[in-house]
């Protein structure tokens, strides 16, 4: 190639330069910026430059981000500089002005909906089309269903690494680090979940991971951190040196409706909430609760992160959430 036509080639780069935000650490984030960017690259000639992970933390600063030029963003809140945009969850709209925005800007690069069970399956469903077939995407989207919507056939499958996707989310436990980010949605565009389960980066993770959740479940046996509030299992524990799954509640009683954990850490607190998905009745929405303080989710799973001047926090949100969990046990008997 001449030095004209390099130069030619870097300016039409440039030109398409794009950025990708998506949800992470989490499987169906990283799913979901794969289909994201391998769709816009065919269909727009966009050239992914930048990859950069969001999460809760930065949800009160998301809306006075500026967006560059040719943003996608995926598995997260709805910005309304977002060129392209696609999500599944309840609570995405801020504030009524985005909402308002975006049924103002209805179409096809503006993606949702909340009865999805993972913004990978909502994308392979509204974009697939023009990726498939391709047997390698349609394993990934059909995992990232699988474990975003708890759809796990047992409590023991959920904590299971016995497939390569469930070995990748378990890397993610231990690192939420950008460059991991962008390695995996890099190498995800053009490997299959087993080529990428097996390489070096994922498996000192892994490794990592599976020791630290075993830790913690024997931390949790030894301290007898985990009691049964009527038919909600509640646990706590500290998360400095160990891991603890969001599941973990469950493998010590399996037949509670629902299961709230606070889990401390450097970072702050985290406090969860998941329906018992191996039993069959309606949820109340636990991220519409979360969401009253700052935090968000599904309908069946809801999540708070808070930071260390707010620590305190925690029991008031797990008291009123019983309370409610316990109102609605009581409308239904």
């Amino acid at each position: 190639m001449t030095e004209a036509g390099k130069l030619n080639w870097s300016f039409l780069h440039w030109r398409k330069a794009a950025t990708l935000y998506l949800h992470f650490p989490c499987f169906d984030g990283v799913v979901s910026g794969v289909l994201a960017v391998l769709f816009l690259e065919k269909s727009r000639g966009w050239k992914f430059t930048k990859i950069k992970p969001v999460n809760y933390h930065s949800k009160e600063t998301w809306l006075e981000t500026p967006l560059p030029k040719r943003s996608a963003v995926v598995d997260f809140t709805y910005h309304p500089r977002a060129e392209f945009w696609a999500d599944h969850h309840s609570t995405t709209f801020l504030t009524d002005e985005v909402k308002a925005s975006f049924e103002e800007h209805k179409g096809p690069a503006r993606i949702y909906d909340r009865q999805s069970g993972s913004c990978a399956l909502l994308l392979w469903r509204e974009i697939g089309g023009s990726l498939a077939p391709n047997a390698r995407l349609e394993e990934m989207v059909r995992w990232a269903q699988k474990i975003d919507s708890a759809a796990y056939d047992s409590v023991d499958e959920a904590f299971s690494t016995d497939h390569p996707a469930l070995i990748i989310r378990s890397s993610l436990a231990v690192d939420d680090d950008p460059e991991y980010c962008r390695f995996l949605v890099t190498t995800l565009r053009e490997a299959s979940l087993q080529e990428v389960a097996q390489t070096k980066q994922v498996q000192e993770r892994f490794v990592k991971a599976r020791q630290l959740t075993a830790q913690g479940l024997e931390r949790m046996r030894h301290l007898k951190a985990v009691r049964l509030a009527g038919d909600v299992v509640v646990f706590k524990v500290n998360r400095e040196a160990v891991l603890v799954d969001r599941y973990v509640g469950f493998l010590f009683h399996p037949q509670a409706r629902y299961s709230v954990g606070v889990i401390h850490s450097d970072k702050g607190t985290t406090v969860t909430a998941m329906r018992n998905p191996w039993l069959d009745f309606e949820s109340v929405n636990l991220g519409e609760f979360m969401r009253q303080f700052g935090g968000g989710g599904h309908q069946r799973v809801g999540a708070l992160m808070l930071p260390k001047d707010r620590e305190s926090e925690s029991e008031e949100v797990v008291s009123r959430l019983l309370n409610d969990l316990r109102q609605e046990t009581q409308m239904k008997a």
